[in-house]
This record gives C-alpha cells, structure tokens and sequence, in this order.
C-alpha cells in the first residue's frame, strides 16, 4: 500500500509547489503594477499628499 502512495504524495507536492510558483508570478506582477502606477500616476502625489497633509495648526500670538 505505501507503493500506491508515494507517486501521489510526489504529484501532489508537485502540483503544490507548480500553484504556489503560479501564486508568486501573480503576486509579483501586481506589486510591479502597482508599483508602476504609484511612479507615473498623475494624481498620485495629490492624492497621497491630500489624504496624508494635515492644515497648519494655528499659532497663538506671542506673549509680551
């Protein structure tokens, strides 16, 4: 019984392995998209300047 198992055991480390590589191309792909589009966004530095910018505080007068 263990001769039936072993060439499964290998296919399915196999497979695992073949899907995690896959995993990996995808997710590298979409961080260089990303990436990409964070460099030549037109409205990326507006919009993480916006979001990220807070107004300037208001000074108190000074005190003679």
């Amino acid at each position: 019984m263990s001769d039936g198992k072993t060439p499964r055991d290998g296919t399915e480390k196999l497979t695992r392995e073949e899907r995690l590589a896959a995993k990996l191309r995808e997710n590298l792909r979409r961080r260089k998209a990303q990436a990409r589009a964070v460099a030549t966004g037109p409205d990326a530095d507006t919009d993480s300047e916006s979001l990220t910018s807070k107004p300037p505080l208001a000074k108190s007068p000074p005190e003679s």
